[in-house]
């Protein structure tokens, strides 16, 4: 089983960057798509990016296309997510999953997501 660690609790103000990681822990991630997920306090799980398991491909949620970026290093077994211009609406548990060898992971169902991270609280004030 791989284990994913995410980096801990933020508050930020709107405007600002922010950068979350998840570290794989027993194996390797570099055999599989990597993608990060949100959740608001009584909302559902919604898809915010993903990043092929090759080929560096990628693939966002409308509303943070020109804001997020995701990326990988294989050599550290860690993925981030780059997050400028953030407004409260981003306000949300965010959480990094693992998919096994996925090319387009942007179209994979949340439910076909191999492992999951514990979770980021980012807290975004006004």
């Amino acid at each position: 089983q791989v284990q994913l660690v995410e980096s801990g609790w933020r508050l930020v103000q709107a405007g600002d960057s922010l950068r979350l990681s998840c570290a794989a822990s027993v194996r390797t991630l570099s055999s599989y798509a990597m993608g990060w997920f949100r959740q608001a306090p009584g909302k559902e799980r919604e898809f915010v990016a993903a990043i092929a398991w090759v080929g560096g491909s990628t693939g966002y949620a409308d509303y943070v296309k020109g804001r997020f970026t995701i990326s990988r290093d294989n050599a550290k077994n860690t993925v981030y997510l780059q997050m400028n211009s953030l407004k409260p609406e981003d306000t949300a548990v965010y959480y990094c999953a693992a998919r096994n060898r996925a090319l387009r992971p942007w179209q994979v169902p949340t439910d076909d997501y191999d492992y999951w991270g514990q979770g980021t609280q980012v807290t975004v004030s006004s």
